[in-house]
């Protein structure tokens, strides 16, 4: 803990960076970057939650897990100490890292309930066989992990697998390269946030929703907000089947195909983004209503104080009427003018301040 032992100017240099850092309108990095103290209070974390997926606890109120060993060697019989084995405990776990580490799965890891994945102040990479997996659990945060270059394995290959999950957030999080989806939520998954997370490099970004037919769908509410849609996106960022998302005050940098795309009539509320469109004429709607040859005129999409940028243009359906989208409302929007702020810190957030606020949280806890 070398670097916990520096001098008292550096650290109140480091807490006044991180007051004027704090301070972006983001209502979730305003909760807890504020405070120079984090690493002593991890779990506050799980106060800070909004939009639908607000409600989830994570291991909140559980002991402090600390990953020490990189390795997932025996799957079937994880080794104390890994990710693995902490995401399979029945118990809530606050999980942390004791290092940088790059974590190569063996296949899917397959998450318990009340789990936090807490990347904070470490540089914690994720890529392997299947990634990660919640099937049928709920309460799960994760937050501040690279994910990429996630193989088929048992599963399909998704980054973030939701499977019938309930009351999940996904916050900070850097995904890329996969070979299914970044993040894909299906089987009656409900009550999701996935917001401040930055995506690149990748053909089908989100899917909400399993199939047109699979009716456990209708209910689902997703919140997609405060995320960056980077460079060398091709679509579905997302692409809903049923159910109501919440796309709000996200920077959407570049798409080859589409950005929003729906089948079976979801109801998709878009409020406060900025939609920037890629050179390609034939490229420039923001919407796609996907293989569909039912009439989609009365699908409820609508546009509402979004930003439209080099010929971007969105296409609404449906009545247009307030009510239709309460239950696709769930955080107030900011002005979409204010996008780039509400952003800047998109993906995993990293940087001297965080290591040693970790390292003094590591030695208290």
């Amino acid at each position: 803990y070398r670097q916990v032992n520096e001098s008292l100017s550096r650290r109140l240099l480091l807490s006044t960076q991180e007051k004027d850092l704090c301070q972006t309108g983001n209502p979730i990095d305003d909760c807890w970057r504020c405070d120079p103290n984090w690493a002593q209070n991890r779990q506050r974390l799980a106060d800070c939650g909004i939009g639908f997926g607000r409600g989830a606890l994570g291991g909140r109120g559980g002991q402090i897990y600390v990953v020490t060993d990189s390795s997932d060697h025996d799957p079937a019989n994880p080794t104390p100490g890994t990710l693995r084995y902490g995401a399979i405990q029945d118990a809530p776990l606050w999980i942390v890292f004791a290092s940088d580490m790059t974590i190569k799965l063996k296949h899917e890891l397959m998450f318990n309930s009340y789990k936090t994945v807490d990347g904070r102040g470490a540089s914690v990479h994720i890529t392997g066989n299947g990634c990660l997996t919640l099937q049928y659990v709920s309460h799960v945060i994760i937050h501040n992990i690279r994910i990429f270059n996630c193989k088929p394995g048992r599963s399909d290959g998704d980054g973030i697998s939701l499977f019938g999950a309930q009351n999940v957030w996904i916050d900070h999080c850097t995904l890329s390269s996969c070979t299914d989806g970044l993040i894909d939520a299906i089987m009656g998954s409900t009550g999701i946030t996935i917001s401040n997370n930055y995506f690149s490099h990748h053909n089908e970004v989100m899917l909400m929703g399993h199939d047109d037919k699979y009716a456990l769908d209708t209910g689902m509410q997703v919140t997609i907000a405060f995320n960056r849609f980077g460079e060398a996106l091709v679509q579905r960022m997302p692409r809903c089947r049923r159910g109501y998302i919440h796309v709000v005050n996200n920077d959407f940098t570049y798409w080859q195909m589409y950005a929003i795309g729906g089948s079976a009539s979801p109801t998709i509320n878009s409020q406060g983004n900025r939609y920037i469109a890629p050179a390609d004429a034939d490229a420039k709607e923001v919407t796609k209503r996907v293989d569909t040859s039912e009439d989609w005129t009365d699908w409820n999409w609508r546009t509402d104080g979004d930003i439209m940028v080099n010929g971007a243009f969105f296409v609404p359906s449906g009545a247009g009427m307030s009510v239709q989208y309460e239950k696709a409302s769930s955080l107030d929007p900011k002005s979409a003018g204010l996008v780039d702020q509400l952003t800047l810190n998109a993906g995993v957030l990293s940087g001297p301040r965080f290591e040693l606020a970790r390292l003094e949280g590591l030695k208290s806890n």
